[in-house]
């Protein structure tokens, strides 16, 4: 049986999709991978996030909770639990460190600033902006 020709482009296309979704969905399933590979102290990275977040959940008030969700708005709905995940783990590894009784707004722009990549700091700055909160205290963490 002989292909025709539109028949066999379309084969051909369909592959060369199918080949690319499932070599995009293997990078970031092995990302995750990593992340849950224990590190030399026996935890692993996602460990140490969640570690962070229940030994300071008692720490956050309702102003700082909705002011991280106001930070994480611009992330794709898909993303934006593990985004919140993250940025939560960081301000809580920050409050741990620093010894506080309360999660401040100051703690929680450090720990969106040091658990963000730089292109996600353009936002952030117009955020603060926006909000008549300067970044000037920020600038060496940017």
């Amino acid at each position: 049986m002989q292909l025709d020709g539109w028949f066999m482009l379309f084969i051909v296309f369909w592959t060369i999709v199918m080949v690319g979704l499932m070599a995009i969905g293997g990078f970031f399933m092995f990302r995750k991978f990593l992340k849950k590979l224990p590190k030399q102290d026996g935890r692993s990275d996602m460990d140490w996030e969640e570690y962070y977040v229940t030994e300071t959940k008692h720490l956050w008030s309702e102003d700082q909770k909705e002011f991280l969700e106001d930070l994480v708005s611009p992330v794709p709905e898909l993303f934006r639990d593990v985004a919140r995940q993250k940025i939560a783990g960081k301000i809580g590894e920050l409050a741990l460190k620093e010894k506080v009784s309360k999660i401040t707004q100051d703690i929680v722009i450090r720990g969106y600033i040091l658990a963000t990549p730089k292109r996600d700091h353009k936002f952030l700055r117009q955020k603060l902006a926006d909000s008549n909160i300067s970044t000037e205290p920020y600038e060496h963490l940017f």
